[in-house]
C-alpha cells in the first residue's frame, strides 16, 4: 500500500513543484517600460493661390486642302496639238500660263469670214449713209418742208448699222473660240490630275484635269460647342492658330488665321467646322531664306487656337479637384477647408477655377484619404508638435487612457 502512495504521490509533487517555480519566475519579471504612442498631424502637400490672365486655347485637327480647285474642260472642240512641260501631276504653273492647245485651222477661218462679213457690213453701212445725205439734199433743193424719214432713206440706214452690229458680234465670237484652243490656267497652282494626252480628240466640255490654287490654304477643323465658347466673335477678330505634324520624325509648325465657321452644325457629328487659311502653303512666293517645309494639300494636322483671355484664373492640376467638384485648402491654422468652386474649363491637365478658392490660403497638392472641414494638418519641415489626440501608455496586459 506504501509502495502505491509513493507511486501516486509523485506526479503531484512534481506538478506543485512546477507551480511554485512559475510564480518565483513571474514573481520575479520586471514590468515593461511604458511607451507613449503620440498620433501626429496628418503631412500634406501645399502651394500657394496665384491669379493670372490666361489665354485659353482650343485644340482640333483636320485636313489641309486647296480653298479654289476646279476641273479644266474645252470650251471648244479639237484635237490636241501641244501640252505645257508643267502640266503633269504635281506640275506648278503661274496664272495665264498655256496648258493645253487645240488645233487652230477651223477656227482661223471662221475668223477670216467674220472678218470679210464685218467688211462687207461696213461698206454698206457707209454706201447706205452716203445715199441719205444725197437725198436729203435733194429734198432740200425741191422742197422747203421737213423731209419724210423714208425719203431720207433712214430705215435703211438703221439696216445696215445692225448688220454691221451684228457682224461685230460674229467677229468677237470667233475671236474668243480661236483664243479657247489655248486652255489657259485660272490661277496660280497646281495639277492634281490630267486626263489628256497629245493628239486626243476633245469635244466641248471634256475634262482636262483637275488643278489646284497655291495661294490659299484651308483646315477644316470640328470643333464643340464647347470649343465655340472659349473663341473670340469671328466677326471682330481673326484668331492665331497653330498648325502642326510630324515629319519625318520632327515636329513642323505652320500659322494661320481662323476666318470664319461654316455656321450650319453637321448633323452627324454634331459639331460646327471653323476655317483656317494658310497664305502660300507651299511658300512658292518665299525668299530662299525664309523658305521651310510646305504645307501640302492632303496632310493631316493638329491646330491650336488662341481664344479668349480671362482674368484672375487659378490653374491647377487635374488630380486636385475632386469628384464631388471640391478642392481642399488650408489656412493660417494649418486646418483643411472643403471649397466647393467654380471650373470654367478644364483639360486632359489643367483645371481652370474662376471663383470659390481664397487667395489667402494653399491648396493642397496631395492626396487626403476621408478629409473633413477643421482636419489639422502639418506641413513638410514643420517642428515637432505637442499630441493633438489623447496619450496612450500600453502594458502587458492593456491599454490605459491616460
Amino acid at each position: 500500500m506504501a509502495s502505491g502512495f509513493k507511486k501516486a504521490g509523485i506526479p503531484i509533487l512534481i506538478l506543485v513543484g512546477a507551480i511554485i517555480v512559475m510564480f518565483v519566475l513571474i514573481s520575479m519579471k520586471q514590468k515593461p517600460e511604458k511607451e507613449e504612442v503620440i498620433t501626429r498631424d496628418f503631412l500634406v502637400d501645399a502651394k500657394p493661390i496665384e491669379l493670372e490672365n490666361v489665354d485659353f486655347l482650343v485644340y482640333s485637327q483636320g485636313s489641309v486642302q486647296a480653298k479654289n480647285k476646279t476641273m479644266l474642260s474645252t470650251q471648244v472642240s479639237g484635237r490636241v496639238i501641244a501640252i505645257a512641260d508643267n502640266y503633269i501631276e504635281g506640275g506648278f504653273f503661274k496664272k495665264g500660263d498655256v496648258l493645253v492647245e487645240l488645233e487652230t485651222s477651223d477656227y482661223q477661218t471662221d475668223l477670216l469670214l467674220a472678218e470679210a462679213e464685218l467688211a462687207r457690213a461696213q461698206a454698206s453701212f457707209d454706201e447706205e449713209k452716203a445715199r441719205g445725205k444725197v437725198a436729203a439734199e435733194e429734198w432740200r433743193s425741191f422742197n422747203k418742208g421737213p423731209a419724210p424719214e423714208l425719203g431720207l432713206r433712214k430705215p435703211q440706214l438703221a439696216r445696215e448699222e445692225a448688220s454691221v452690229k451684228a457682224a461685230q458680234a460674229n467677229l468677237q465670237r470667233a475671236q474668243r473660240n480661236f483664243e479657247r484652243t489655248k486652255i489657259r490656267a485660272p490661277f496660280d497652282g497646281l495639277v492634281k490630275t490630267r486626263n489628256v494626252d497629245l493628239g486626243q480628240f476633245v469635244t466641248i466640255g471634256s475634262q482636262l484635269g483637275e488643278v489646284f490654287s497655291t495661294d490659299v490654304a484651308e483646315v477644316r477643323l470640328p470643333l464643340t460647342d464647347d470649343d465655340i465658347a472659349f473663341l473670340a466673335d469671328l466677326n471682330a477678330v481673326n484668331p492665331q492658330v497653330t498648325l502642326s505634324s510630324d515629319v519625318a520624325g520632327k515636329t513642323i509648325k505652320w500659322q494661320g488665321v481662323l476666318v470664319r465657321d461654316e455656321a450650319v452644325l453637321d448633323s452627324k457629328s454634331r459639331v460646327i467646322y471653323g476655317v483656317v487659311e494658310v497664305k502660300d502653303p507651299y511658300q512658292l512666293n518665299a525668299s530662299t531664306s525664309q523658305k521651310g517645309m510646305p504645307l501640302r494639300f492632303g496632310r493631316f494636322v493638329n491646330a491650336t487656337i488662341t481664344g479668349i483671355t480671362a482674368a484672375n484664373i487659378v490653374v491647377l492640376p487635374r488630380n486636385v479637384l475632386r469628384l464631388d467638384g471640391t478642392i481642399l485648402t488650408v489656412g493660417e491654422d494649418k486646418q483643411i477647408k472643403i471649397n466647393f468652386v467654380t471650373v470654367q474649363r478644364a483639360d486632359e491637365n489643367f483645371v481652370y477655377i474662376s471663383d470659390g478658392l481664397d487667395p489667402q490660403e494653399q491648396v493642397v497638392m496631395s492626396a487626403v484619404p476621408n478629409p473633413y472641414e477643421g482636419m489639422p494638418v502639418r506641413f513638410l519641415g514643420d517642428e515637432e508638435k505637442p499630441p493633438s489626440q489623447p496619450e496612450t501608455v500600453q502594458n502587458d496586459n492593456a491599454i490605459e487612457v491616460k
